[in-house]
């Protein structure tokens, strides 16, 4: 007597599922997978463009931008990076060219509200002063020293997928990120000090 197993699939919840496995999905007619892509680094993405244009509004329409062309260009993604590498590929490519194309790229950061009923007031004050000194700083390096150094500190992305986000070699994104920290040293060198 021969007996059939039927063996029942389980569902698996789409942010359990891999980056890749959500785009086979995504592939195969779920447009659901895609959503959940864009759950997963819709923040990161918004960040990344933040810190690269200082701009809330043009942060979020280059991330809507972003993930409408991912979207578009999924179908020739050829897995040779990972997908959070060739996402923030296209981020930095579209900031970088808002950049040039922008002309009132004066980036001026605003500065941060008063700290309000805090325990220690001339503390946070001074936090706020630093961060701000920091962010008019970073406000000032060449784009691609501003895009890499974000990619690693704030992204914690590696030499490499640095490297194949900008499009540059692993070499190249290292110096970047270095003549990025060497600049910001020069430049808040004496920060805080008297006279």
């Amino acid at each position: 007597m021969v007996t059939c197993l039927q063996v029942r699939e389980v569902a698996v919840p789409p942010e359990e599922l891999s980056d890749f496995e959500l785009i086979d999905h995504f592939l195969a007619g779920e447009r659901a997978a895609f959503d959940t892509l864009v759950q997963k680094y819709q923040h990161d993405v918004y960040r990344l463009a933040y810190r690269i244009t200082l701009s809330v509004d043009d942060a979020q329409d280059l991330a809507q931008e972003t993930f409408l062309q991912a979207y578009r260009a999924l179908k020739g993604f050829h897995r040779r990076s990972s997908f959070y590498t060739w996402l923030y590929r296209i981020a930095v490519h579209l900031c970088l060219n808002y950049r040039k194309r922008s002309s009132r790229m004066e980036l001026v950061p605003e500065m941060p509200e008063a700290p309000r009923d805090s325990a220690q007031p001339l503390r946070d004050l001074l936090a706020a002063e630093q961060q701000h000194a920091l962010t008019q700083a970073i406000a000032t390096l060449p784009p691609q020293q501003r895009a890499a150094l974000t990619l690693r500190v704030h992204q914690s992305l590696s030499y490499r997928e640095i490297g194949a986000a900008l499009q540059c070699s692993e070499g190249a994104a290292r110096a970047n990120v270095f003549h990025a920290l060497q600049k910001l040293r020069v430049q808040l060198a004496g920060f805080g000090e008297d006279g």
